[in-house]
């Protein structure tokens, strides 16, 4: 399988143009260039507490980012706030779950979720986020025994999303926070 380095998947994605920048074209290009682990090792950053979030380029179109997955870390059940998301797993295995609403009252902060369909993504195969069922959630199960770094590009950034609580049938607007950029950890940051 050929890769590319990071800086080529990055300088690819500028190149795209707005009208191409669509969530089939953009997950095309990252299907079509698998990345090189080597290049990106710099950017991981684990936690036995949560898994990280580790900015590596961002300009006012799209942002890329490497998650680190400590073995059975799973995140919130969320939205990408009405953008599109790519993703792709270079480094161990992960599972999507993704959701439906099937009833909302937004002035209660309600929100009842029906499970949909799953997906595994490991060996650099991409994903996308449907922007028409935007909620799910990402596992890295304890089953498969080992961490896990997924690469996700949003278009366009954003720095607060969605939650969903299927316990209560809440949701809120939650911030998102960088665990580091490009390669530092961020000040307050304790792993």
């Amino acid at each position: 399988m050929k890769t590319v380095k990071i800086e080529n998947l990055i300088e690819g994605l500028r190149e795209i143009s707005d009208a191409d920048f669509t969530c089939d074209d953009v997950y095309q290009f990252l299907a079509d260039n698998p990345v090189e682990v080597d290049t990106i090792s710099k950017y991981f950053h684990w936690s036995e507490k949560f898994y990280t979030r580790n900015l590596i380029y961002k300009d006012a179109r799209f942002e890329l980012m490497a998650l680190c997955w400590d073995k059975g870390q799973v995140s919130r059940i969320h939205n990408h706030a009405d953008q599109m998301c790519w993703m792709t797993v270079p480094v161990g295995k992960l599972r999507g779950q993704n959701f439906q609403a099937v009833e909302t009252d937004e002035s209660k902060g309600f929100c009842m979720l029906q499970e949909k369909e799953q997906f595994d993504l490991s060996d650099c195969l991409a994903a996308k986020v449907e922007l028409e069922e935007p909620i799910h959630q990402i596992l890295n199960l304890p089953e498969f025994n080992r961490r896990a770094v997924s690469l996700h590009i949003y278009s366009k950034p954003f720095d607060k999303c969605l939650s969903y609580c299927r316990e209560t049938n809440k949701f809120a607007e939650v911030p998102l926070f960088y665990t580091s950029i490009g390669g530092k950890l961020c000040k307050n940051v304790e792993l």
